[in-house]
């Protein structure tokens, strides 16, 4: 995953596009290195060299938001764009971020304005790098909004509207979407016990919930599949286990038991020695049907069962 992590930066010598079209317009030449400052001179990197005409072309694509973002991103950033004066002095250093933000023109980062046109400018001309990132990053993007969709869809009944704010993805301001996470965590808190005021009912929809998470193949744990494991955590455990002896689970309960039993949260305050009849349920539901994951925790002793390696 990308590093998004900034630091604050002072406002002072604010980036502007001013600024990079009045280094551009003094430049000779100006080369562009597919990789970040401390690799511009490995031959393995494709490069753009561009004079002339382009040098304005290229100004115009990297026009910026005035007065830049006020932070400075971790990562070193590519490509790297070093400009060069009449006599061949580097006069500018800068570097792309996400394809989306410029480096070097002042004390922080700016956005681009353009940052898709960008990407397509160097595309056709060769460098196609950042083209491939963007492509990987939509595709990612796609399938991790699928993937929150299905959880959606399997929240229990009455539910869904607050499962849509609580899995809702981070956005550029983390304290805001910080506050707005956790109001609506309290909002699913309160729904949970008003749509299933039974313990036991209330304990079983939740289970069948967390169960989802069991059967995603790629992103590990999301920050909403915790969210329906921090409300299984709320309840009683005796409660919790009395809800899968009370009737025959479901496979999904069963899925989403596999995940709570082997939480840190549950191992600290319980014994991983399950009472029965919810071990011998949980042990032969993994053995059935359980997937990589599952099979490799009750190898490693979760559930109660004999470890194996």
């Amino acid at each position: 995953m990308i590093d998004r992590e900034t630091v604050r930066m002072p406002t002072e010598d604010v980036p502007t596009t001013a600024r990079v079209q009045d280094v551009l317009n003094r430049a000779a030449h100006v080369l562009i290195v597919e990789g970040p400052p401390d690799q511009v001179d490995s031959t393995d990197l494709r490069r753009l060299v561009v004079t002339g005409d382009e040098i304005a072309d290229l100004a115009r694509h990297l026009a910026i938001v005035d007065g830049g973002t006020g932070d400075r991103c971790r990562c070193n950033g590519w490509p790297t764009i070093m400009v060069h004066g009449p006599d061949g002095e580097l006069t500018a250093c800068w570097t792309l971020h996400h394809q989306t933000g410029l480096r070097g023109i002042g004390s922080c980062d700016a956005d681009l304005r353009d940052g898709p046109a960008l990407t397509e400018w160097l595309a056709q001309r060769g460098l196609t790098g950042s083209q491939d990132v963007q492509e990987m990053l939509a595709e990612e993007e796609a399938e991790a909004e699928q993937r929150r969709m299905r959880w959606i869809q399997a929240a229990p009944a009455g539910l869904a509207d607050v499962a849509a704010d609580v899995s809702r993805p981070p956005g550029r301001d983390d304290e805001a979407w910080s506050r707005q996470l956790d109001e609506a965590e309290g909002r699913l808190a309160a729904l949970i016990r008003q749509h299933y005021p039974d313990a036991i009912e209330r304990n079983r929809a939740l289970l069948a919930w967390a169960g989802v998470r069991c059967r995603e193949s790629t992103g590990g744990s999301m920050w909403y599949d915790m969210a329906v494991l921090r409300r299984i955590h709320a309840e009683s455990p005796d409660l919790v286990l009395t809800a899968l002896a009370a009737r025959p689970p479901s496979p999904a309960q069963l899925d989403g038991a596999s995940e709570l039993f082997c939480t840190l949260e549950w191992t600290n305050a319980h014994d991983r020695q399950l009472p029965e009849p919810q071990r011998s349920m949980l042990i032969g539901h993994i053995q059935a049907v359980g997937t990589d994951t599952m099979r490799v925790r009750l190898s490693w002793g979760y559930y109660g069962a004999e470890r194996t390696v």
